[in-house]
């Protein structure tokens, strides 16, 4: 349950300043995106000055491309004088990349995010991990405030909801997130339009990546585990960009009968991003920590710079 005090620290933070610098973190998800949108756009809206942005690289993934960025600057325009900088859907340092710097020289540094912490960076924090969205914390502390959530910011926030509750089927989703987009709709959110470009729209180059990545996978059968391997080699064959295939391990997490599935994609030479995925039964937030990674109990993430048989072997060791 959120803490009503975190949120008024935060709302008064927020209240507090005349300038305002939002932050996701590297490679920003609907939930990251939305959140830093959303709050940007709704501190203009109530007079502040204020950006949003996240480091390089600075690309707003095409199927987003219906949000209202006229809040993002890019990551050398972030300003280094704020009253405050505020991160969002992350409360680790190096995840801001670069903009770590700049916002470590504003007046005040907030935290908002639904990931487990250690409240180890920023002077205010709200901190939620039962909260099944980050954007749905934004929700509340807007509320708090009494900013007007326009359709651009509602486009934004409902964004995060639809994409980290995995179109509110994933267990995290409660009746409280189905309350907020409900609220959201109310303030014009249209979710077949935003369904559409968020899960329908693919370039026809992914259909290439995902057959090789479904041919590649491994079935492990004795310990319930599904696997499989994307390769640059794969991206440059097909000319597709590799934030265009964040959902590749939805596809390799069907197999009927699975606990646990894995996604290792190729970065750049030498060093893989694995996904990870639980049904519930394991917590393979645990298994991305032991990579130096993190998340949720059913979705996590990790990097690794060993090779993928290694990889695969750790991630096997942890569920015998």
């Amino acid at each position: 349950m959120t803490d009503s005090n975190a949120v008024a620290e935060i709302a008064k933070a927020l209240a507090d300043a005349g300038s305002i610098g939002v932050v996701g973190h590297v490679g920003p998800d609907g939930d990251a995106l939305g959140s830093m949108i959303g709050l940007a756009l709704a501190a203009r809206n109530a007079g502040k000055k204020a950006v949003a942005s996240f480091d390089e690289p600075f690309v707003v993934p095409a199927e987003m491309s219906f949000l209202d960025t006229s809040a993002l600057v890019k990551p050398s325009e972030f300003p280094t004088d704020l009253d405050l900088a505020v991160a969002v859907d992350t409360s680790v340092e190096h995840r801001v990349g670069a903009l770590a710097g700049a916002m470590g020289k504003a007046k005040r540094l907030a935290v908002i995010d639904h990931h487990i912490s250690d409240g180890s960076w920023g002077d205010v924090l709200l901190i939620d991990p039962t909260a099944a969205a980050t954007t749905e914390l934004v929700y509340r502390v807007l509320k708090d405030l009494g900013w007007n959530i326009t359709k651009p910011v509602a486009d934004a926030l409902y964004t995060g909801l639809v994409t980290d509750t995995g179109r509110f089927q994933y267990s995290s989703t409660s009746s409280a997130t189905h309350a907020i987009a409900a609220d959201l709709l109310a303030a014009g959110v249209e979710p077949d339009v935003i369904g559409q470009k968020l899960f329908e729209e693919e370039a026809f180059g992914y259909y290439s990546v995902a057959s090789k990545v479904l041919d590649r996978a491994v079935l492990d059968d004795d310990h319930a585990f599904v696997w499989s391997l994307m390769t640059m080699a794969d991206l440059e064959a097909a000319g597709v960009k590799y934030h265009q295939v964040d959902g590749l391990i939805d596809l390799v997490r069907m197999a009927r009968g699975t606990e646990v599935a894995c996604l290792l994609k190729e970065a750049k030479p030498g060093v893989y991003k694995g996904s990870l995925r639980s049904r519930g039964t394991v917590d393979v937030s645990a298994i991305a920590g032991s990579f130096g990674g993190g998340g949720h109990h059913n979705a996590s993430g990790f990097t690794s710079t060993s090779d993928p048989e290694t990889i695969i072997q750790q991630i096997v060791s942890q569920l015998s």
